[in-house]
């Protein structure tokens, strides 16, 4: 069926890095070589400041937002909207174009979750926003909230499959967070803006 043709689309999406994009056209230096070596927004931060940072972060976010709200909006059915919102997120984290090194997937996820339904993108959101308030820790923030987003899923949307495709983002993006994990546990890990969490 032809709408399938949805799913290898949004891991092509998925694949156009915007972190290198966008620092080679304002003449930064590739990030995967500078910082901490993550192709995201945050080392993008590091490198170029806070502009470039952002049109990266906006450009992640539209990712995962883009195809699956295209697959929204044409009708697509939830099983559909999910596995095109997986392949976008696969995309962002192993993308095709870039030797398969992406980033760590917070902010594609989020344009996912916005495509779903846009009160479950904004309860991560908003769950990011509190946790950051009271512990000042970017990676945190995000971690929780991604933990939190399966069950946004299911109060909120109510169907399996994007829950599932939910609770997928969640392990994967789990993993990529490893380091991040590590100096949660040993309290190493920076607060108040200088987190090494890379979206």
């Amino acid at each position: 069926m032809i709408e399938w043709l949805f799913v290898p689309a949004a891991y092509l999406i998925g694949s156009i890095s915007s972190a290198i994009l966008i620092c080679r056209l304002m003449g930064l230096p590739d990030p995967r070589e500078q910082g901490s070596g993550n192709p995201g927004a945050t080392n993008v931060m590091r490198i170029g400041g806070k502009k470039p940072a952002a049109i990266t972060l906006l450009g992640d976010l539209l990712k995962g937002l883009v195809p699956v709200y295209s697959a929204n909006l044409l009708g697509a059915p939830d099983e559909l909207l999910a596995i095109t919102g997986i392949a976008a997120f696969i995309g962002h984290l192993y993308p095709v174009f870039f030797n398969f090194e992406g980033g760590k997937g917070v902010a594609t996820s989020i344009g996912v979750l916005l495509g779903f339904s846009w009160p479950l993108g904004f309860a991560f959101i908003g769950s990011w926003i509190l946790v950051y308030k009271i512990g000042k820790i970017s990676s945190l923030s995000a971690l929780c909230a991604s933990i939190l987003s399966p069950v946004f899923a299911w109060f909120i949307v109510g169907d399996a499959s994007i829950t599932a495709a939910s609770a997928f983002m969640t392990v994967l993006l789990l993993w990529r967070h490893k380091s991040n994990i590590q100096r949660l546990w040993t309290g190493e890990e920076y607060k108040a803006g200088k987190s090494e969490n890379e979206f």
